[in-house]
């Protein structure tokens, strides 16, 4: 793992993560995934693209965090990017409802893709806790060490960065609001735009609006939410 990482990884983040990508698990993170590879097990996703969140979204740039849990686990979805699918890909349940509450809370156009690039390369940093996963199989990978590294990115942010707006979005994202100091930074909580659950107070939310609010008080560029049509 660590050796792909002195290839692929950007470098901001290299530097902040030298000590934990040497860390024993991080090795046997990269020994488990060559495994399932070797054995035809498909993971999600491509390995190009399992720290695109990072590689986006540089750690001296980042203005918002976005927490997922883990990446879909159907062909040609995951790209990397928390709750985000790849171009020609159709907007899953839970962004169509992200989709509606930024149509609500700041009247954008909802657009015909689930592509989300554009936000994480303004500064939003759109990281799942887990980075891999098994087709057809969610959470198959969420106990093998990613979320040891995942807490030390938040940690990292937190520590080292000013004013960022961190969004926690259901039981899961929230449950890493320990990790963040809030007396440096604004947390925004709601329940998660799942089917399931976004009737409950995600919808109405006003994250998007909240967040820019309080970039702009602190002398920040906001975060242009609004997606290209087409991609």
């Amino acid at each position: 793992m660590s050796q792909d990482h002195r290839l692929k990884l950007e470098e901001s983040w290299k530097a902040a993560l030298r000590d934990e990508f040497a860390q024993p698990y991080m090795r046997e993170l990269g020994d488990f995934l060559r495994r399932e590879k070797a054995v035809g097990k498909v993971i999600y996703p491509p390995g190009p693209l399992i720290f695109n969140a990072l590689d986006s979204t540089p750690l001296d740039q980042v203005r918002v965090v976005i927490l997922g849990q883990d990446p879909y686990h159907g062909p040609g979805q995951a790209h990397g990017l928390c709750f985000s699918v790849q171009p020609g890909v159709a907007p899953p349940p839970s962004l169509q409802n992200i989709y509606k509450e930024l149509k609500r809370d700041l009247n954008l156009d909802i657009p015909r893709h689930g592509y989300l690039q554009h936000w994480a390369d303004q500064g939003v940093l759109m990281l799942n806790t887990s980075l891999t996963v098994e087709q057809g199989r969610a959470g198959s990978h969420a106990k093998m060490g990613w979320q040891r590294l995942t807490d030390r990115i938040i940690e990292i942010v937190s520590e080292q960065r000013a004013n960022i707006v961190f969004m926690l979005w259901g039981a899961h994202a929230q449950s890493k609001a320990k990790l963040i100091d809030p007396t440096r930074h604004l947390l925004l909580k709601s329940v998660h735009p799942s089917p399931l659950s976004a009737h409950r107070g995600f919808i109405g939310n006003g994250h998007f609006s909240r967040a820019n609010q309080f970039l702009r008080q602190h002398g920040l560029e906001p975060i242009d939410w609004q997606l290209p049509a087409e991609v």
